[in-house]
């Protein structure tokens, strides 16, 4: 798809004067303020003001898809011919829950049980840890995830991280923003739709429960095969432990909302508590638990989610077998072992 970047007919005072009636941008209105934006062109403060009008109204399917495909076209692509089983893991953040790194977690055990993930993340911005910090504290620096590294990573060990800064080299105009408005924002709604491997299959955790169906529709627009898009009951942007969560299912072309519960797949809800943490330290110490398969609540969660990703990726066929496979990955010690040798590989 082209995309026409000229200089907006639609001024970014238009564009807020339309949002702050209650109207919904069209595909090509969208195009126009987001190119503008991922240029530059908007000041800090219009860039501010348009993503709190867009938050204030409700952001639509077209205004999401239309945001998408700037930064898709935008990016810097990681190469994924030849692989099967491609996943992301992914969360919007903005959830205020701080809990530990789980689908980063979920991530290594995907990928040590047969997924390909091409996992897209960064620093925190709206939370406390994000999936950069904390494999920067594993010993896995962010030198060693430019876009060649990530795509020989991906290849090689089946889990390549792709850092968003190094990929979305435009998103640096919007920082500050994002930054200092310390707020869920359109932002967190792209992030993980923007996965610079075109990853065809996702376990997309969302912020708030109203986004489920919503952002399924995005990515059925987009060409998703395969995507389970997921708000805990507890708020938390990832399958809980706690409760229900709401689930959003597209299966080739289809989405299915259910709720989902852990004793579905063989596991006993269990309170939060235990995995929330205020530093990179805390959450890689849960990790490591986890990845040495150490029972308690930070596994049950990271197996619920790493058996979502293995089922979305086709590696099973159901998310119970996700779910066990997950458990005897662990058992094995093979994620763990593939967090080492990645950890070696890095520094090579």
């Amino acid at each position: 798809m082209t995309l026409n970047y000229a200089r907006s007919p639609v001024k970014p005072r238009e564009a807020l004067e339309s949002l702050f009636a209650g109207n919904d941008l069209t595909h090509d209105q969208m195009t126009e303020v987001m190119g503008d934006i991922m240029k530059g062109i908007t000041t800090p403060i219009q860039t501010a003001a348009l993503v709190t009008a867009l938050r204030y109204k409700g952001e639509t399917v077209t205004e999401l898809v239309a945001a998408v495909q700037v930064m898709r076209s935008l990016s810097v692509k990681v190469d994924t011919t030849g692989l099967a089983h491609v996943v992301d893991t992914c969360g919007t953040g903005g959830d205020g829950m701080h809990t530990f790194n789980i689908s980063t977690t979920a991530a290594f055990v995907a990928a040590a049980a047969g997924a390909r993930v091409a996992k897209h993340g960064g620093r925190a911005v709206s939370s406390s840890v994000g999936s950069a910090d904390v494999l920067e504290s594993l010993g896995i620096g962010m030198m060693s995830t430019t876009p060649e590294r990530a795509q020989q990573s991906l290849h090689q060990w089946g889990l390549g991280f792709m850092f968003a800064p190094h990929h979305h080299t435009a998103m640096k105009h919007s920082v500050s923003v994002r930054r200092e408005l310390g707020v869920r924002t359109l932002f967190n709604l792209l992030g993980p739709m923007t996965n610079p491997a075109g990853a065809p299959n996702q376990l997309l955790g969302v912020f708030a429960a109203h986004f489920t169906q919503r952002l399924a529709a995005v990515l059925r627009q987009l060409g998703a095969r395969h995507a389970m898009v997921v708000h805990g009951s507890d708020g938390l942007d990832e399958i809980t432990l706690s409760g229900p969560t709401h689930v959003a299912e597209l299966y080739e072309g289809e989405i299915r909302e259910y709720l989902f519960h852990p004793h579905q797949v063989g596991i006993e809800p269990a309170p939060l508590n235990g995995l929330l943490v205020k530093s990179a330290e805390e959450s890689r110490q849960l990790l490591l638990s986890v990845l040495g398969d150490e029972a308690g609540p930070a596994r049950d969660i990271v197996l619920l989610n790493a058996g979502a990703a293995l089922y979305v990726a086709g590696v099973t066929t159901s998310h119970r077998e996700g779910v066990e496979l997950a458990r005897a990955t662990l058992a094995s010690g093979a994620a763990r072992q593939r967090l080492e040798d990645l950890v070696s590989w890095s520094r090579i």
